[in-house]
């Protein structure tokens, strides 16, 4: 177990790719500024994730985000390779187009629930591999390639969501509230999905009971959490630079450009 003072990596490239073999983790516990797809090609261990110690084996993923502390312990010898991006990438990379990208902000923000590898079905696992490979084929020239990694990214987080391991209970969350938060993120960019009558519907509660439930677990009401969480999506699209007004209302369910000038006034 590492008894080092917590350290703070820092990334200024908006993309990195590293693969390497270890028979000893190399770094103590640590956090960074960016987000880690890591995969475990070959070799056995321990992953600890804000505490939690999730055991590895051939063919795992893990997504970190950049507030989670996180390192390995290593049983036997093993192939990691490291898909290191940040949130700059993320929106430039996409060029304007959303496709694909809601599945990983959809990962990145429910990172709550996959606080365990990611154990993919046959099929994926073959597929992952496959994707894996061609990343690592690409990674050295990752700024020509930019376009071509970020296709390969995306297919990735597509299959990953839908292998979301089991909903658990957490320190600070109950199985009901982190379903709860699955959903409002998944259904985001659907407004008619976040109605009170719908969502109790879907839980199989009353619209009464739903909002002063979500409330008195979180500090916050129900619809201020959706409309930061809205706007936080969309300032990023903004920032960007690579999306229009009239782009972000439609993948919003927005009325149009005046509704999203509305939102973020």
């Amino acid at each position: 177990m590492y008894l080092s003072v917590m350290k703070q990596y820092k990334q200024f490239r908006s993309l990195i790719i590293a693969d390497f073999e270890a028979a000893e983790w190399p770094h103590p516990p640590h956090k960074h500024n960016h987000y880690e797809l890591i995969y475990t090609r070959q070799g056995t261990g321990t992953h600890y994730i804000n505490g939690n110690a999730i055991p590895y084996v051939n063919g795992n993923i893990f997504l970190i985000g950049p507030d989670e502390e996180h390192y390995f312990e290593i049983d036997s010898p093993t192939q990691f390779v490291f898909i290191k991006f940040t949130d700059v990438y993320i929106h430039h990379a996409s060029s304007g187009s959303s496709y694909g990208l809601r599945h990983l902000e959809y990962l990145i923000k429910s990172k709550e629930t996959h606080l365990s590898a990611f154990q993919l079905n046959n099929a994926d696992q073959h597929s992952a591999d496959a994707i894996i490979q061609v990343i690592l084929s690409l990674k050295q020239d990752t700024l020509s390639n930019e376009q071509l990694i970020w296709l390969q990214v995306l297919t990735l987080a597509a299959l990953l969501q839908r292998n979301m391991p089991e909903l658990k209970a957490t320190l600070h969350r109950s199985r009901d509230m982190q379903a709860l938060f699955c959903y409002l993120h998944k259904h985001i960019y659907t407004p008619y999905k976040l109605r009170s009558l719908v969502m109790a519907s879907h839980f199989n509660t009353t619209p009464d009971y739903i909002g002063p439930y979500f409330k008195r677990n979180t500090g916050i009401t129900l619809r201020n959490y959706i409309g930061n969480y809205r706007k936080s999506l969309i300032r990023q699209r903004m920032e960007s630079g690579n999306y229009s007004l009239k782009q972000i209302a439609a993948e919003f369910g927005l009325t149009d450009e005046s509704h999203v000038s509305k939102i973020m006034s």
